[in-house]
Parts: C-alpha cells; structure tokens; sequence
C-alpha cells in the first residue's frame, strides 16, 4: 500500500484546502484517472503557480479548485465551505476568448457587477481600467486592443467582481515573448496592490519562479504532488540574479528538465 501523501501547508491562514482529491474522467465505459489524491492548502494572499507535463491535469486541478469540475473522491473547501460548484467568489481567466468583443472595455469591466447602484459600478470600473493601465481605452472595444491589453482588460473584469480567489489557466500562452514578460510585471503590480489569492497554471518554469511564492510541481497523469517549492525571493526578482537562477534550476531538475553541461 503507498504511504499516505503528506499536504504541503502554506504558512498563511488557509484559504483553499484541499483533501485527497481525485479525479477521473468517464469515457466509452472506461475511467480515466486524472488526479490522484492531491492535498493543499493555499493561504490567503498566496501567489501559487502549478507546472508539470503536458496532459498532466494541471488544468483539470484548476477546474475542480473552482468547481467547474467535482472531484470523483476527497473535498475542496475555500474559507472552510465547501465548493460543490462555480461561484462568483472564484473567477477563472483564460488563455484566450476571456472578453466580450461587443462590449467596450467599460462594458467588459461592467458586465459582472450589474447589481451594484450605477454610482458604485462607475467608481469600480474606474478603478480597475487605472489598475490595469487603459485609461483613454474605455469605449474601445476588444478587436481594436493588443493582445497584451485584451488580457489586462480580462484581469481586470475578473478583480471588479471583488473574487476570494482568482484562477489563471496559462493565461499569457497566446503572447508573443515581449509582451508576456510586461504582463507577469503588470500581473505582480496588481496582485501586489490588490493581495487576492491566485493560482495560475502555467508550462513555462521561468514564469512560474518569476511569479510565485510556491510551485506546486505535478507528476504525469494521474497527477499526484512531486513537490512543492517555495521561492524566497523578494519582488521584483531579478531574472539574472544567481538565486533566481538556482530557484529556476532546482524546478527545472524537480521536473526532470535540468539542464546539461
């Protein structure tokens, strides 16, 4: 019998647990185990990247922390209640298609806190369009947006419904190289004034150590915790610096992708 995982704790108040989750997909009579008793804790205010290979359920876990997926066995619970299905508490930003091409970037930042009085709503979209940096863009509308701003706009439509917790699922993928470096600087600008609880997925080990205060570290499929490392490097970090480089180095050999001499 295997030896019963031990749950990676956070040193902050938890805010996400989670208690030997699995999952498993049912296809043609078959079940498909994705996820394999994985327990967590994230704490309130945490910036947590989740890395591992190809296929392995990173963006699975994503969907059943957020409750668009439940799990086939264990519990997720975020501030001790259980999620048992998506709420508006919990905001999931995607790679892509995350914006209303028929709303203005107003619109879009507007279109989740309708039952706020119109005062209240004019205040918060205020906010967030100077947050995230697209002040003279409001009655623009997203065909006429960058990539980098589209994405911005989608950050800042999901911090104006006021979530406990925001998922990120590879949310800078479809970015050139340039552009996604600003946006990890804008992303850790804004978390750092908002302090919201983020988990973001992602397959690029230099975000992940860029961004994060701890890297969980999926196995393949099923995916089960290989690890959890924690980056003890203040912001903003040095991308060049030697103790980025070894932080950087030691996931990537976590992984199983250090590099040769």
């Amino acid at each position: 019998m295997a030896a019963e995982a031990t749950i990676p704790l956070s040193s902050r108040k938890a805010k996400l647990q989670m208690r030997d989750v699995s999952f498993a997909f049912e296809r043609d009579g078959k079940s498909i185990p994705v996820l394999d008793k994985i327990s967590l804790d994230i704490g309130d205010g945490e910036f947590v990247c989740v890395v591992g290979p190809s296929g392995c359920g990173k963006s699975t876990l994503l969907n059943v922390m957020a409750g668009f997926l439940s799990p086939t066995t264990g519990m997720v619970a975020i501030n001790g209640e259980t999620v048992r299905r998506p709420d508006p508490r919990r905001i999931m930003v995607f790679q892509d298609h995350g914006v209303f091409p028929w709303l203005t970037v107003e619109g879009n930042i507007e279109f989740g806190i309708s039952g706020l009085s119109t005062a209240e709503r004019k205040e918060r979209v205020a906010h967030y369009v100077q947050m995230v940096r697209l002040q003279g863009f409001e009655h623009t509308y997203p065909p006429d947006l960058s990539g980098g701003m589209k994405q911005r706009l989608q950050v800042a439509r999901a911090l104006a419904m006021n979530p406990d917790v925001l998922y990120l699922d590879e949310p800078f993928g479809a970015l050139d190289a340039i552009t996604r470096v600003m946006m990890r600087s804008e992303l850790l600008r804004i978390w750092q004034a908002e302090r919201r609880t983020i988990i973001f997925v992602t397959h690029d080990v230099d975000e992940a150590v860029q961004l994060a205060d701890r890297i969980v570290v999926l196995s393949s499929r099923p995916a089960r915790i290989q690890d959890v490392h924690s980056v003890d490097i203040p912001h903003p970090r040095n991308i060049s610096s030697s103790g980025y480089l070894q932080h950087r180095d030691d996931l990537l050999q976590k992984i199983g992708l250090a590099y040769s001499a």
